[in-house]
């Protein structure tokens, strides 16, 4: 496997109460009056809670459930793995539980802005 490719696996499950998410969002956004913001990751901007997609949660998991969209606050999620299950691939990242700001049972607008986006005092 070269680096970058995809695990092929069957399934995958969470641990006890973990919430594993996808989707997480890190390319250009566009908002609702379509104005384009640029890719911010690895920038100052960037420095901002993302939404994701939840993918799958653990057993002892009560409070959310797959399919249901969170807002996590900034990096307080893992590294991305590439996976491919039954012939798609997507990128999954586990979540810190205590970090998750906001529950949508949809796909919210992103219009959150990073540090130049934010009025200074």
């Amino acid at each position: 496997m070269a680096y970058g490719d995809a695990w092929q696996i069957k399934s995958i499950r969470a641990k006890h109460d973990e919430v594993i998410v996808r989707d997480m969002e890190f390319n250009t956004r566009q908002l609702a009056s379509g104005i384009l913001l640029a890719d911010d990751n690895y920038k100052s901007e960037g420095i901002r809670p993302r939404w994701a997609q939840i993918y799958i949660v653990g057993p002892k998991q009560t409070q959310f459930k797959s399919g249901q969209w969170i807002l996590v606050a900034h990096g307080r999620w893992t590294r991305g793995t590439k996976v491919e299950i039954d012939g798609e691939e997507i990128t999954i990242r586990r979540v810190d539980l205590s970090e998750i700001l906001l529950i949508a049972d949809e796909k919210p607008l992103d219009e959150t802005m990073g540090l130049t986006g934010v009025a200074q005092k």
